[in-house]
């Protein structure tokens, strides 16, 4: 199954980076094809997985796996490696299709649904996407675009103003003009952030958003999902694997193991000492986080036991 994006559209006239901000207005909204259509709210989009069943050859990953995703949230999948969250997250973005089971998109199977209605409504950034040979940042972030172009469209003001909106607020404008393959790991992250924005979906589905980014950038990488779930209403589903980050971000965890849910629900009832020890065979303790008051991880290793441990 392919990608809903079409990353070898035909290319457009390049910007340049004061055209970018000149064309980013501060009442952004651009239209749709899909205007003067009737569709749920933005950011209500149902999405729900039922007795998923998913493997690779012989080896099962997920098994008899039941999630729904609570529109206008934000949702973290955290987990041991090979617990099944990168699986999860392509199977309800349609990119593996399940052994048993079905996912569902406002009560219709993902299945059923012509590929540029679902990428109209849900957007993936996958884990290590690779882009095009010698593609520009401006073109990458234009291929966001492809969902909402109809046969016999010219490119339009609209288009101009997504692309124009995904890198500033991404802070990738004054690469616009700079091939991807020469941008250190960090910038090439922030630009594929910033063409799933330009797709302007309700529903983004991020897997380690913040792979090879620094703590800093990290942190605006996450404030940025964080204003688009409360400006916009979009409901974020991604996978991270620091479990304090999920914490502070997110509106629900879903823990994985197994291929099954442990638990999912608000970070205090799901991060307990329990659940990072049955998930992650990790003994922790768990205190207040002085920023956010939700739940703080301090893992316990065999070298920084505390007074009361090995006791």
């Amino acid at each position: 199954m392919t990608s809903h994006l079409n990353l070898t559209a035909s290319p457009r006239t390049p910007y340049t980076p004061s055209v970018l901000r000149a064309e980013i207005g501060t009442n952004f909204r651009p239209q749709s094809e899909s205007a003067g259509r009737h569709e749920p709210e933005a950011g209500r989009h149902e999405l729900r997985a039922e007795g998923l069943a998913v493997g690779y050859g012989e080896r099962h990953v997920l098994s008899g796996l039941d999630l729904e995703i609570e529109p206008g949230t934000v949702t973290s999948i955290v987990g041991a490696n090979a617990s099944g969250k990168s699986t999860l997250l392509r199977t309800l973005s349609r990119l593996l299709s399940p052994a048993g089971g079905r996912v569902l998109l406002d009560g219709r199977s993902v299945h059923s649904m012509p590929s540029k209605e679902l990428a109209r409504v849900l957007g993936l950034l996958p884990q290590s996407p690779v882009s095009p040979d010698g593609i520009t940042v401006a073109d990458l972030v234009g291929r966001g675009r492809h969902p909402h172009q109809r046969m016999f469209r010219a490119w339009s003001a609209a288009d101009d103003a997504a692309v124009a909106h995904a890198l500033d607020a991404t802070a990738t404008a004054d690469l616009a003009d700079r091939p991807v393959d020469e941008l250190s790991g960090g910038q090439r992250q922030r630009v594929w952030i910033a063409m799933v924005l330009a797709q302007q979906t309700d529903l983004l589905l991020l897997d380690e958003p913040t792979t090879f980014l620094d703590v800093s950038h990290q942190i605006e990488v996450l404030d940025l999902l964080a204003d688009l779930n409360r400006d916009r209403g979009t409901t974020i589903v991604m996978v991270l694997h620091d479990l304090n980050l999920a914490a502070r971000y997110s509106d629900r965890l879903v823990a994985l193991e197994g291929g099954r849910v442990y638990a999912a629900g608000p970070a205090s009832t799901v991060l307990t000492e329990q659940c990072v020890q049955d998930v992650f065979g990790l003994r922790s303790r768990i205190i207040d986080d002085p920023v956010s008051g939700g739940p703080l991880v301090v893992p316990v290793g065999r070298h920084h036991q505390g007074p009361t441990d090995g006791v």
